[in-house]
């Protein structure tokens, strides 16, 4: 939550469309969850003209909240008592804009100060910021008068930042400068408001909207408003309006959104161990670059790197909840090799950068859950496959030496229904006998089902191809399940830790289908493993794509897994059973023999040690836990 004292002067932006209760009742439950106190409202023409909406929305929101309604005069000057007159009981004070020249602005200011004053009200004059001094001389002190403060409109778009100097005009500070000066000269009393500030993320930008943001904070204005709570669902996604948010259109929070779920505290701490669009290490340091490095195959791999005298670039959006505490982790545990880029793939100019600096390449970043390719295919689209592909063309360009091993998916073979099972023991297995001993093998034919598995699919072909077409050094590894340490379960992703959780914490769990598919584990030490070695003998294997994961020595189906877990934990675990999902693999063990033999792998630790290894980690079992694994 937002701390107390920063709650006192930071609030938010939002606008609602006339009869869109449910938004309006998002937003309360999404302030009041962040702890935040103020709230800036845009009334438009529209609402203006909604008696019965404009009083249940006012007086929805201001429970716990001190609102601060802003009216633009070319919609509200002509209601404006009888606006005051039917709603003022929700507000102490009220925004005023105007666009109008001077003379007619002054006009129309004098006269919202005057009914606002004869209901015990305070007026804030908002403008733009740019040029806010000129305007605010010509208005004079006769219309300024009577203001309560006056509220700045700052935006930071493309090549502007609020915290530093835009290409062509002052820094924040300096604008506010010239605007105290000019208040000061109208009006003495008058304070001085931020009633808009906010970045945009419609090129992805996301640690600019958070330095902005923490920027626009630290500014000498006695309040800020941030824009906007949520992206505009309204606006066309193009717009760069339509990205200011620090929720998207779905109410989902973006990166901002999820720091602040600890405070400023948490955008700051994240903020410091960001090095923007570089790597920040002295000298001529090559870091080896980590795409997803905070998210937890990424983490472990950044730790063993890290380990092993290697400085590392960690690039990520942080889009998972919780990846955060293992960027926290690594930098604690290597406090002078670990950089991180706060970017997302889908910013060009800050992935191309990252790669551009590196002598190697572990590309595991993307989105992962086939639920969600499946609710948002073009973004799934533009993060795997798209990203993966800016990703290659920055290498090709500017860093062609640089290895790369991509982290691709079992996913890329389909649901696999060609394979003829049989059900024995809880678990489906191929009825060819060959083919239960050794797995998948490479040579089975691709076949792309979901959105997610035509993403990672196509990211999986062109890194090959790069390595064909280009000559990059480049290579695939299509993993199955990997679990351990730092792993942060859910539904969608990282199930075997989703479920221990779940057992741990004495909550049902939920099996999509019957429970009976069978998929092949592998230790996340044993993952760290073979891309090391990928790493290692990248000229022996470019161009080429392995299986990964456990193989027929550790493979168990879901059912098995509950059944171990309840032995493991000493209590019965409630199981509720849905739908199958889309695309889902009845079967997948992977034939690992190519792997091993080229990277000269060990034996993979087995399931069962792992699981207890993992709950030990979680703290339900008495079992030997490494710092490493801390």
């Amino acid at each position: 939550m937002i701390e107390p004292h920063h709650a006192e002067r930071l609030g938010f932006c939002a606008s609602f469309a006339v009869g869109d209760h449910a938004a309006v009742e998002r937003a309360q439950t999404r302030l009041h969850g962040l702890g935040a106190r103020h709230l800036r409202v845009a009334l438009r023409t529209a609402e203006l003209a909604e008696d019965a909406w404009l009083g249940w929305m006012l007086a929805r929101l201001s429970e716990g909240l001190e609102l601060l309604p802003s009216l633009d005069a070319a919609s509200a000057e002509p209601g404006l008592p009888r606006f005051l007159d039917a709603h003022d009981r929700h507000f102490r004070v009220f925004e005023w804009t105007d666009s109008r020249n001077d003379a007619d602005a002054a006009s129309a200011l004098t006269a919202a100060t005057r009914a606002a004053a004869g209901r015990g009200k305070q007026v804030v004059f908002g403008l733009d910021a740019n040029g806010c001094e000129e305007r605010l001389h010509a208005l004079g002190g006769r219309a300024l008068d009577a203001v309560a403060a006056v509220g700045l409109h700052v935006e930071a778009g493309g090549a502007a930042q609020i915290d530093g100097p835009a290409l062509d005009g002052p820094t924040l500070d300096e604008r506010l400068g010239a605007a105290e000066r000019a208040v000061r000269d109208a009006n003495p009393r008058a304070r001085l408001w931020i009633t808009q500030a906010g970045r945009s993320t419609w090129r992805h930008e996301i640690a600019l909207q958070a330095e902005a943001f923490l920027g626009a904070l630290s500014c000498s204005a006695e309040r800020v408003y941030w824009r906007d709570l949520t992206d505009d669902s309204r606006a066309d996604p193009r717009d760069a309006d339509a990205h200011f948010g620090i929720d998207d259109r779905a109410g989902e929070p973006k990166c901002l959104g999820r720091l602040l779920a600890r405070g400023v505290a948490g955008v700051e701490d994240l903020v410091a161990l960001t090095r923007g669009r570089n790597t920040g290490f002295a000298g001529n340091v090559r870091p080896v670059l980590v795409t997803g490095g905070a998210g937890f195959i990424g983490a472990n791999l950044a730790d063993r790197l890290a380990s092993a005298g290697h400085h590392v670039v960690l690039y990520d959006a942080l889009a998972r909840a919780g990846v955060e505490r293992n960027v926290r982790w690594l930098a604690r545990r290597h406090p002078t090799r670990i950089a991180l880029v706060l970017a997302d793939l889908r910013d060009e100019a800050a992935l191309s950068e990252a790669a551009s600096q590196a002598c190697a390449v572990f590309h595991l970043a993307g989105q992962v859950a086939v639920t969600t390719s499946m609710a948002s295919p073009l973004a799934d689209f533009e993060v795997n496959a798209r990203g993966t592909v800016t990703l290659l063309e920055a290498l090709r360009r500017r860093n062609p030496q640089a290895p790369l091993i991509f982290a691709s998916t079992n996913k890329v073979y389909g649901d696999l229904a060609d394979i003829d099972l049989v059900r024995e023991d809880d678990a489906y297995l191929p009825r060819n006998a060959e083919l239960r001993s050794r797995g998948i093998g490479e040579a089975r034919p691709l076949c792309f089902h979901t959105p997610y598995g035509c993403s990672k699919g196509s990211a999986d072909q062109y890194v090959l191809d790069y390595a064909h077409s280009f000559g990059l050094r480049t290579a695939v590894l299509r993993m199955s399940c990997i679990y351990g340490e730092r792993q942060l379960g859910t539904e969608d992703q990282g199930w075997v830790a989703h479920f221990l959780l779940r057992a741990i914490a004495g909550e049902p769990l939920t099996i999509y289908g019957d429970g009976r598919q069978v998929r092949d584990v592998l230790h996340v030490g044993d993952a760290v493993d073979a891309y090391m070695a990928a790493w290692a003998n990248i000229d022996a294997i470019a161009g080429r794509a392995y299986n990964l994961g456990g193989g027929p020595g550790n493979a168990i189906s879901l059912l098995h897994l509950v059944e171990h877990l309840e032995a493991l934990l000493g209590r019965r675990i409630d199981v509720d059973f849905s739908a199958w999902r889309p695309g889902d693999q009845r079967y997948f063990v992977a034939d690992t023999a190519a792997i091993r033999r080229d990277l000269s792998l060990p034996a993979p630790l087995h399931w069962r040690d792992g699981l207890t290894r993992l709950a030990g980690h979680f703290g339900a079992v008495s079992a030997p836990v490494t710092e490493a694994a801390l």
